[in-house]
């Protein structure tokens, strides 16, 4: 089929496939939109599958609409979520939401022939009246609501349930409305959601609207990857960090991530598989699928670059070239306190955790002590981990 790839590579299921193939084949010229939420500044792996799906779409001339949910953001989606979200402020959504544009470039195009449109959901939502907004909860019940799996955990451990979450699902499937969208993209945990937009369109705008859910994506620890989760790989982030990170993931992630990830063709990755399956080693694998992923976001010459110094560092137990310095005081600090003044860690906690895991170093020496105290010295290099440095200056 000649839509074949791009309505399989990546797509869990498409509700009404049969109409949107026939639309395809018909050139009809489709309006698609992805919604995202700027409950974080990151945009990661986990989006760009669903981006470099968009891309497909937008060579094929369809008009493709990226949301940034700055209304929706402030509510919240509970999708997922064992306990009620705190509520984010307007300013801290639009500020998380500020480079958002300057990262999806790097894979949609907002410029020149058919370029993407850029919304966000307050232009609409800021205006609909109470009355409005009882009339749209008029379409559904709380029963259907309620079918959702983590409101039913919620209920059985005793867990509130906020007015506000049951209306959030309403409030984001109006905004398929508010496109006229053709078609709606998302994650699989996005399914109940997109339903209800699906059901809004064939009300409010007497059309049907296709759903494309799409395979979820693993974060560095292995559970979905969410900004929630502090999992993700960001696709701005520095070649060798990505690279880095790209390392850590589990063995078992390595199929998956050719085939969400990168450019790498279906029979090509069907022979890595039988490749691993022969006994090849993941690691070496898993190099090629760093370099594949650091390749398309940052050009391959830094791929090159990110690939050499991940093998000085972790093959051969060298130290990074660039190393972050700072200027701070020669005076007596504890190393927890230091770690976290450095930025190395995010809480004291974890630095505590990771002494204890052994994960901390100064110049070279493994430190053990969570109560060691440190007289920063001009050239004392600290690790943390296996990819975090810093250097006294």
């Amino acid at each position: 089929m000649e839509f074949k790839e791009l309505l399989t590579r990546g797509v869990e299921e498409i509700i009404l496939k049969e109409e949107l193939e026939k639309a395809l084949k018909a050139k009809k010229k489709l309006r698609i939109y992805l919604g995202v939420d700027p409950s974080g500044p990151v945009i990661h792996l986990g989006h760009a599958v669903i981006l470099r799906k968009l891309r497909e779409f937008q060579q094929m001339g369809h008009k493709i609409i990226f949301l940034i949910g700055d209304f929706t953001g402030m509510i919240g989606d509970p999708t997922d979520r064992t306990s009620e979200r705190q509520p984010l402020t307007r300013k801290q959504v639009l500020e998380n939401a500020k480079t958002y544009k300057e990262q999806v470039s790097k894979i949609i195009n907002f410029g020149g022939k058919n370029s993407a449109e850029l919304r966000f959901n307050s232009e609409w939502h800021d205006k609909l009246n109470f009355g409005e907004i009882i009339n749209l909860s008029a379409h559904f019940t709380v029963q259907r609501i309620l079918e959702r799996d983590m409101f039913q955990k919620r209920i059985k451990e005793g867990k509130e349930i906020g007015l506000h979450e049951f209306l959030y699902p309403l409030i984001q499937g109006y905004d398929a409305v508010a496109l006229d969208a053709d078609v709606q993209v998302g994650g699989t945990d996005q399914k109940f959601n997109m339903l209800v937009s699906r059901k809004l369109v064939r009300i409010y705008k007497n059309k049907p609207q296709t759903v494309i859910t799409f395979t979820l994506l693993e974060g560095t620890d292995g559970r979905k990857m969410s900004k929630s989760f502090n999992n993700v790989i960001g696709i701005t982030e520095e070649p060798k960090d990505m690279f880095g990170k790209v390392m850590s993931l589990k063995d078992e992630l390595i199929l998956k991530y050719f085939v969400l990830t990168t450019n790498v063709s279906l029979d090509e990755i069907k022979e890595i598989e039988k490749d691993l399956k022969n006994g090849a080693n993941p690691r070496d694998v898993k190099i090629r699928l760093a370099e594949e992923i650091v390749k398309i976001y940052h050009g391959e010459k830094e791929a090159q670059k990110a690939k050499e110094e991940f093998g000085k560092i972790f093959s051969k137990k060298e130290i990074p070239k660039e190393i972050p310095t700072f200027k701070i005081k020669r005076n007596e600090i504890s190393l927890i306190d230091l770690l976290f003044k450095l930025k190395l860690v995010s809480s004291k906690s974890e630095a505590r955790r990771l002494i204890e895991q052994k994960a901390v170093d100064i110049n070279k020496e493994t430190i053990i002590d969570k109560e060691k105290v440190v007289l920063p010295q001009t050239g004392m290099i600290i690790k943390v981990g296996k990819r975090k440095w810093a250097k006294i200056g």
